[in-house]
């Protein structure tokens, strides 16, 4: 018998979170064991943020609809619907939602996200 493949996707793993975000793995560590990236979907509440980070992977971000704001090494950068953008390891970050509306975007991180290699600052 040959090993399929291919992985489809169904049944995305749900993060928990207490921010109002919603985040929907579709590939990555939590979901199907994968290190080399990971696929995410997220929808970020309207005054939504997280605090700085400094992440050890590279990340891609695709917004759907509303606009994302990003710090980026003490820039900011506004992130519309059917823009994309690419942030690099090691970059000093915070995404936020400032505005009235959701923000639905696609996350795609290399290698996969992993709380312990993200480096959020305390408070």
């Amino acid at each position: 018998m040959t090993e399929k493949r291919y992985v489809k996707q169904s049944r995305p793993f749900r993060v928990p979170t207490t921010d109002g975000k919603l985040i929907e793995e579709h590939f990555g560590k939590a979901s199907t064991q994968t290190d080399a990236f990971s696929v995410a979907h997220m929808v970020a509440p309207p005054r939504w943020s997280e605090p700085h980070q400094t992440p050890e992977f590279d990340e891609i971000t695709i917004v759907l609809r509303g606009r994302k704001l990003i710090e980026i090494d003490g820039e900011e950068v506004v992130v519309e619907a059917g823009e994309s953008i690419l942030i690099k390891a090691g970059s000093r970050i915070r995404y936020s939602n400032p505005y009235d509306e959701e923000t639905e975007y696609w996350s795609v991180c290399v290698p996969a996200f992993d709380f312990t290699k993200v480096h959020r600052e305390e408070g």
